[in-house]
C-alpha cells in the first residue's frame, strides 16, 4: 500500500548526523532537527554536543540497541499526539549499522509516515574512492566479533561476484585481514578507508597480501570494500569438464575431484564415478 511522504500527518523523520566533518551537515539535516518535536538518539550525549553546536534545544529519548523494542509505546503516544519525532545516531545514518530499524518497523504497522533524509555515512565514500568496481555491489556492515562465525560469514560470500562492503573495529582489523586472506584469497582486490572526512583520513588500496605485508597502523573508524569473486566457476557445465578445468591448471586427478566435489557439495565418490566413465573417450 502506498502512502505519501508530505502529507502533514505525524511523521518520524530519519536524520544523517555528520561522521567527523562538521561541513557535512545538509542545511535540510539543521532545518529538520529544529522542527521535529522530539529526537529518539543512540547516546542523549553524543547528540546534546550536536545540539549544542547548532544552538537547538530539544527534548531527547535515549534510543540504543538494548532498549529500541522497549520504545515501540514510548513512540506511539507522541505520533498519536500529533507530534513529529526525529531519529538520530551517534554519527552516520540511522538503521545502517546503528539503530533505527525497530522504530521504523513500528511507525510504519501502526500507519505512520517515514521520511528518509539523505546524508553522510561511511559506506558510499569509501565504496566510491576504492577503485573498485562499484556495481553491483554489497553492504554487509560488520562481520561477527567471534571467530568462528567471522570465518562462516566469509565461507557464505566467497563466491560473491558483488563488489563487498564491511565496517570493521581497529582492534579486529588483522584478524579480519587474515581471515579474508584464508577465504577469499591473497590476490583479492580491497581497500581500507579509516577516519573518513576527517583530518587524518586515508585510504590503503591492494591486494589483501599487500596490505597485510605492509603492517599499517589501523586507528578510527574502519571501512572495508573487498572486491567480488570474478572467477567463480561456472557450475552448469557438466562434471568432468570441471574436473578437466582443474587438471589443465595443473592440479592432480584426484585434487581436481576433491575440489569439485567440495564445490558442488557432492559426493566424492559421485564425482569419481563420472571421471572414471569418461576416461578414454
Amino acid at each position: 500500500m502506498s502512502q505519501k511522504s508530505y502529507d502533514n500527518s505525524p511523521t518520524v523523520y530519519l536524520i544523517p548526523t555528520p561522521i567527523g566533518n562538521m561541513e557535512d551537515l545538509t542545511y535540510r539535516t539543521v532545518e529538520t532537527l529544529k522542527n521535529v518535536d522530539v529526537l529518539f538518539c543512540e547516546d542523549t550525549r553524543e547528540t546534546s554536543k550536536l545540539l549544542n553546536y547548532l544552538n537547538i534545544n530539544k527534548k531527547l529519548v535515549a534510543n540504543h540497541d538494548h532498549n529500541e523494542i522497549n520504545n515501540k509505546q514510548k513512540l506511539l503516544d507522541y505520533l498519536n499526539d500529533g507530534l513529529n519525532v526525529g531519529v538520530v545516531s551517534d554519527r552516520g545514518t540511522p538503521v545502517i549499522s546503528d539503530p533505527g530499524y525497530e522504530i521504523v518497523r513500528f511507525a510504519i504497522e501502526a500507519g505512520y509516515n517515514v521520511v528518509g533524509l539523505p546524508g553522510a555515512n561511511a559506506l558510499i565514500p569509501a565504496l566510491i574512492m576504492s577503485g573498485i568496481s562499484p556495481k553491483p555491489f554489497m553492504f554487509y556492515g560488520f562481520l561477527n566479533n567471534k571467530h568462528s562465525k567471522r570465518v562462516k560469514e566469509l565461507e557464505d560470500l566467497k563466491n560473491e561476484k558483488a563488489t563487498m562492503i564491511f565496517y570493521e573495529a581497529p582492534h579486529r582489523i588483522n584478524e579480519t585481514l587474515k581471515d579474508m586472506k584464508d577465504i577469499f584469497g591473497g590476490n583479492r582486490k580491497i581497500a581500507i578507508s579509516r577516519e573518513i572526512t576527517k583530518k587524518y583520513e586515508e585510504v590503503y588500496r591492494g591486494t589483501i597480501d599487500e596490505i597485510i605485508s605492509e603492517s599499517p597502523e589501523f586507528k578510527g573508524e574502519i571501512v572495508i570494500v573487498v572486491a567480488g569473486n570474478t572467477d567463480i566457476k561456472d557450475y552448469s557445465m557438466p562434471i568432468i569438464e570441471h574436473i578437466n578445468l582443474y587438471i589443465k591448471e595443473g592440479y592432480s586427478s584426484m585434487d581436481a575431484i576433491k575440489m569439485v566435489s567440495k564445490e558442488r557439495n557432492l559426493k566424492k565418490s559421485e564425482v569419481y564415478d563420472e571421471y572414471l566413465k569418461n576416461q578414454g573417450k
